[in-house]
């Protein structure tokens, strides 16, 4: 037994409540891929906060701290304006609500594409005030050197090629890519780059499902997708597009509750109340001894 930051759920606050350290480990989530096939498929979803994190941590492998936090937590247009500070307040978070699962955070943009040696600054701090176990990074064979240069210095990376939301500006828009045989060329010859860089994981996201099945069976590591194949050797998924919170989500979503539905149902009934004053009612309200 060992002692981490967890929600008592009973008061809503973050305090020290012994829990068993089984967390993952990076080399455990590398070692599921042997021999160029996954068995037992790598679950990944997003977490933006402790709590979140607590609900998720026993059903997966690993939580991802994801730039999506822009638009899903804060309203933003994109990723793009997504500071280092954010991410690691919220990397924070999610460690303290997790035992389980191996953690990565994503590096914002901006913040490691100039040098291995910003990069390096930038993961370090990552790192050492989250508590996290690896970063993520977006970019295909541009980005191999840095990734190397993270590896050798003890920093885990997870690689993203395909759809990279970061490039946002420069792709045009958020439409699947590989259609053409040259790029399709190109995402595959970043995967294996990465790969041979020292990635232990690739993310491929949004990209026509063969180039998917070929990176898989063309790099050592685990592939994860998103909008890319079932065989992948794991998937990812935005939580908050999971669980309905957005009236609209990608056409590779597949929504496996209506959360948004509930919460707009729940205030609705709160409001209904304080309006005919039903609520606070005896039991909510202290009386006189």
């Amino acid at each position: 037994m060992s002692t981490t930051f967890q929600l008592d759920t009973a008061t809503s606050r973050a305090n020290p409540t012994p829990a068993p350290m089984k967390r993952l480990t990076v080399p455990a989530i590398r070692a599921r891929k042997v021999e160029g096939h996954t068995a037992r498929p790598i679950v990944m979803l997003t977490a933006y906060t402790a709590r979140m994190a607590q609900l998720l941590d026993e059903h997966c492998d690993m939580l991802l701290v994801g730039d999506s936090l822009g638009q899903v937590i804060y309203g933003l247009p994109s990723s793009v304006p997504v500071t280092l500070d954010m991410m690691i307040a919220h990397g924070a978070a999610v460690v303290r609500g997790s035992y389980h699962a191996v953690v990565v955070v994503d590096l914002p943009f901006g913040t490691y594409e100039a040098s291995p040696e910003q990069a390096f600054a930038s993961a370090a701090r990552v790192l050492k005030e989250t508590g996290c176990a690896a970063i993520k990074l977006e970019g295909g064979a541009a980005m191999a050197e840095t990734v190397a240069f993270l590896v050798a210095r003890g920093i885990p990376v997870i690689g993203h090629v395909g759809l990279t939301p970061q490039a946002v500006n420069v792709l045009g828009g958020y439409n699947a890519r590989g259609r053409s045989d040259a790029e399709a060329d190109k995402i595959l010859g970043d995967a294996r780059a990465l790969a041979d860089a020292g990635a232990f994981a690739i993310v491929i996201e949004g990209v026509v499902e063969p180039i998917a099945v070929a990176i898989t069976q063309a790099v050592p590591c685990p592939t994860i997708g998103i909008g890319a194949s079932a065989q992948c050797d794991g998937q990812v998924l935005v939580t908050d597009d999971m669980l309905g919170m957005f009236d609209r989500v990608p056409r590779f979503v597949k929504r496996y509750e209506a959360i948004a539905e509930t919460i707009s149902g729940a205030a609705a009934r709160y409001a209904d109340e304080v309006r005919d004053r039903s609520f606070p009612g005896p039991d909510q309200t202290y009386q006189p001894k």
